[in-house]
């Protein structure tokens, strides 16, 4: 496995991404999307172990516009405050914009096999979504995305494949948002809906305060199972 930054071009302006490679070079590509935190370690990991099951990860930067190479953590109540402010500040169309952009490079890039997958956690789970929606990915993947009601009219336009994984005791994410998600798109024959009743949010988030092993391990299991059906 080999990583590094790389700089994506857009009209808008440059900004970076973390990619890392699998051991040979090549593979089928993912977009990773990042919580609120940035493109910190655990993002990173996510693309190494990615990259360690033969993927081309990549994690564009997507608050650059606000400020660049964010990289903080959970553990301090300031990089909380940091981190929903950033959240805050972050406009979701400009996001896609920048999350097509990497789909596009990630699609021409001579690593990969052509098809290309997203993932995304929290904030990028919704992103997962809307990119499921917005974008040609052959698959999609979120992991407790937040706010996805409010865009469920657009799932209509879901072409490809699209799991969300969904935390019943989500703090962010109340019952009666996962009722309207089930509503949406239990009927959708391109999305499929994981439920894990007693988890909270972020609940595969490794050293994350509701870290739970045997959830995360049940939720990244299927994970592996749907990307590699969908972008083999």
């Amino acid at each position: 496995m080999a990583s590094e930054r790389i700089t994506i071009h857009s009209p808008d302006g440059d900004f970076s991404a973390y990619r890392a490679k699998p051991a040979g070079g090549k593979g089928p590509a993912i977009v990773v999307l990042q919580e609120i935190f940035g493109v910190n370690q655990v993002m990173r990991d996510i693309c190494d172990d990615l990259a360690g099951q033969g993927y081309v990860a990549i994690c564009p930067d997507l608050f650059w516009r606000i400020e660049p190479n964010i990289d903080i953590t959970d553990r301090s109540q300031a990089e909380w405050n940091k981190a929903f402010d950033l959240f805050g500040k972050f406009d979701i169309e400009s996001g896609l914009k920048d999350i097509a952009q990497t789909v596009d490079l990630a699609r021409r890039d001579a690593s990969g096999n052509g098809k290309v997958g997203a993932i995304g956690y929290c904030l990028g789970g919704l992103l997962a979504y809307l990119t499921a929606c917005r974008t040609d990915v052959e698959a999609s993947v979120g992991y407790y995305g937040v706010n996805i009601p409010k865009f469920l009219e657009e799932s209509e336009k879901i072409t490809g494949h699209l799991m969300l994984h969904i935390a019943g005791q989500d703090q962010f994410v109340d019952a009666d948002a996962q009722a309207a998600m089930h509503r949406g798109l239990d009927d959708n024959p391109h999305v499929t809906l994981h439920d894990y009743p007693e988890q909270d949010h972020a609940f595969a988030r490794r050293g994350g305060d509701h870290f739970d092993a045997d959830a995360a391990d049940l939720a990244n299991t299927r994970t592996r199972a749907f990307l590699q059906k969908h972008l083999r």
